[in-house]
């Protein structure tokens, strides 16, 4: 089993290595978030060990990150001394698996360890779906139920706006900044992907999802 370490403790880091090593894992380490990002671009991980109070990138940053932008599916478990229930929801939300406070005893730490690689790697990340629709950020491919939608780039970043924010309401000012930024379309440009939008998601289906909620903006909709 190969195990990544990010903690900027050295004692704990050492610790930590020297017993999983004697139980014939391989532990590679990290002592900020960014290190750890670096090894993960470029590594293979079973299970990952974080700490949340890290500088430059704390714990619960590098996990967003981990599961956002790396698309990385490795089970990780949060080893922190931070005990709030406000710190540990952070941590679920972020993307953890587990929670494990120190101090700690090194057999529950193997245990835990041991229970995360078991169910293997996530097939969650990287995915956006809400309803029967269905976004894989990693390929971009869009599904309704089982049929391939076809989009161009605009309407694929409005239709991943509306998905994020499903079902509640994303106004136009709102799709505008984030597609177009300062630089506004023309008054047409937006309803003309709009349109487009909601004739391939919807085309052959007797239920539309993509709702205009007249004078607030739009919405992905389950009925």
């Amino acid at each position: 089993m190969k195990i990544l370490i990010a903690d900027d403790n050295d004692q704990i880091v050492e610790t930590i290595s020297d017993y999983l090593e004697l139980e014939g894992n391989i532990v590679d380490c990290a002592y900020q978030g960014e290190s750890a990002l670096k090894l993960i671009k470029d590594n293979y991980y079973d299970v990952i060990i974080m700490d949340i109070m890290m500088p430059k990138l704390d714990g619960i940053s590098t996990v967003a990150k981990i599961r956002n932008e790396l698309f990385c599916g490795a089970p990780i478990l949060f080893l922190t001394a931070k005990d709030t229930l406000d710190d540990k929801i952070a941590a679920f939300k972020a993307g953890g698996d587990d929670y494990l406070l120190k101090p700690f005893a090194m057999e529950e730490l193997s245990l835990r360890i041991k229970a995360l690689a078991n169910r293997g790697q996530r097939k969650d990340i990287g995915l956006l779906s809400y309803a029967d629709i269905q976004i894989n950020n990693q390929t971009d491919e869009v599904r309704r139920e089982d049929h391939i939608i076809k989009l161009n780039r605009t309407q694929l970043k409005i239709l991943k706006l509306l998905v994020q924010h499903a079902p509640n309401v994303v106004t136009r000012q709102q799709i505008i900044e984030t597609i177009w930024g300062e630089e506004s379309p023309c008054s047409d440009a937006l309803r003309s992907h709009i349109y487009g939008l909601r004739n391939a998601i919807d085309k052959g289906f007797s239920e539309s999802r993509l709702e205009t909620v007249h004078g607030q903006g739009y919405r992905i909709k389950a009925a």
